[in-house]
């Protein structure tokens, strides 16, 4: 079981998804509270964005997931602008957090937990650990943490702070809520897995395939 805390870990992004979601929210707040206008903050954002990317497509990485990063500052950043509320820089995290809360509901619901199916395919499994009743159960068992401990508590937060229009409050929650809460629930998640499987299990990279029938 050591390849589960490295194995969830894998699916995060590690350094890059923290930079990503912390540098262009500090950006837009910092370029706000100079100049006191959503613009400075935009442009701020979408310059940090921008910077971050090509760093990223220096050392490599790929284009969609460098596009993906500065897509969803750039529509933050023009959201605000349309709607002249700096607040509204943070309306699609809010709303994206929702809609996966929903979605990993549902996933587990259907027996096809999301936890399962990215781990599955970071490893190579496609779905073949569907195939094991053990991993599946641990998987969906997993996946619920993710759920309320990272979804649901950020669509919470998000909500009541863009609801009171706290900037300064929102950037902090963007902040706190990312890497710090991510590694959080990657850590809680391995131990219920690791809990939820049978002591003689022998992993996630092994899932117990029943023999066809002859």
């Amino acid at each position: 079981m050591t390849a589960q805390p490295d194995s969830l870990s894998a699916l995060l992004g590690g350094r890059r998804g923290a930079l990503d979601a912390t540098v262009p929210p500090l950006a837009f707040a910092a370029g706000w509270l100079a100049g006191d206008r959503i613009a400075w903050g935009a442009a701020a954002a979408v310059f940090a964005a921008v910077v971050l990317g090509s760093v990223r497509l220096a050392k490599g990485h790929k284009v969609t997931a460098v596009v993906g990063s500065l897509t969803a500052v750039v529509a933050g950043a023009l959201i605000a602008l349309y709607t002249g509320r700096a607040e509204d820089f943070f309306l699609i995290q809010l709303l994206s957090n929702g809609a996966s809360a929903l979605a990993w509901a549902v996933s587990i619901l259907v027996r096809w937990p999301l936890l399962g199916v990215v781990v599955g395919l970071v490893l190579g499994q496609k779905a073949r650990w569907r195939q094991d009743p053990d991993l599946l159960r641990a998987y969906g068992r997993a996946s619920w943490v993710w759920v309320f401990a990272q979804y649901v508590l950020r669509t919470a937060v998000f909500a009541v702070l863009w609801w009171s229009g706290n900037v300064v409050a929102l950037t902090v929650a963007r902040v706190a809520l990312s890497w710090p809460l991510v590694a959080a629930v990657v850590a809680v998640s391995a131990v219920v897995l690791r809990k939820s499987l049978p002591a003689d299990h022998p992993g996630l990279r092994h899932p117990r395939v029943p023999a066809p029938v002859t």
